[in-house]
């Protein structure tokens, strides 16, 4: 007698249910990614109008305040940063000449320490600085002190602090930090050995090295953007 093969072949209710599934996931995965987006861009508004510099900080307490709990629809701190060069956009107009006046001191500054090879970085050089964005330089010296007696020889009073970095994957340290006033503006130096001028400190945002710029760069920089405003 002839042997009867049995089928493997799903039935349409199996189809069905695959369907359904992938349905379901695409969905999930669209929700996630809508409470991201809603926590980035609240985020966005704290640090833009509540002078919070901590993305955690700003990104956990986005969170509490939009009711979200789990830690997927968390967003990347880069998408928070690009959050607030949105925001800025649209709701704070003369974002551009307050951060145009901060690198014009910034550039200034960089001359001012030139002894020290002085770098800037954070918001003021990466676009996102608001009102209460300081200009911060990383200074190179191996001479710990050798900033404090400038800042004392040039009659400026700062207030002395300390920064924890992370220099790379494995190494992290902390590193002297001197805060001062001037031309109405905050300034934020963070020493380092002149050996980390061949690589920056890893960044908060991205944990890749820190982007900086030289006195030259930052001038190239200003004249780039002052070209573009003709343009426009």
């Amino acid at each position: 007698m002839p042997r009867h093969r049995s089928s493997t072949r799903p039935g349409p209710g199996s189809a069905g249910a695959g369907s359904r599934r992938q349905a379901h996931a695409q969905h999930a995965e669209t929700r996630v990614r809508e409470r991201r987006h809603r926590v980035a861009h609240e985020a966005a508004r704290l640090m833009a109008e509540g002078g919070l510099r901590d993305y955690r900080q700003a990104k956990l307490k986005a969170a509490q305040r939009l009711g979200i709990t789990d830690d997927a629809s968390l967003p990347r701190n880069r998408e928070i940063e690009e959050a607030l060069r949105e925001h800025q956009r649209l709701f704070q107009p003369g974002a551009d000449s307050e951060l145009r006046r901060r690198r014009e001191a910034a550039l200034r500054a960089l001359e001012f320490f030139q002894p020290f090879d002085p770098r800037l970085v954070g918001p003021v050089l990466e676009g996102t600085a608001d009102a209460h964005s300081p200009v911060a330089l990383h200074l190179y010296s191996d001479d710990a002190d050798a900033v404090a007696r400038f800042l004392e020889q040039q009659g400026m009073p700062a207030e002395s602090s300390a920064r924890r970095l992370r220099l790379d994957r494995e190494r992290s340290g902390d590193f002297p930090v001197w805060l001062f006033s001037a031309e109405e503006l905050a300034f934020d130096l963070t020493v380092l050995p002149r050996a980390q001028l061949r690589q920056a400190p890893l960044s908060t945002i991205d944990e890749k090295p820190m982007v900086r710029a030289s006195a030259a760069q930052l001038r190239q920089l200003l004249a780039d953007e002052e070209t573009r405003g003709h343009r426009n």
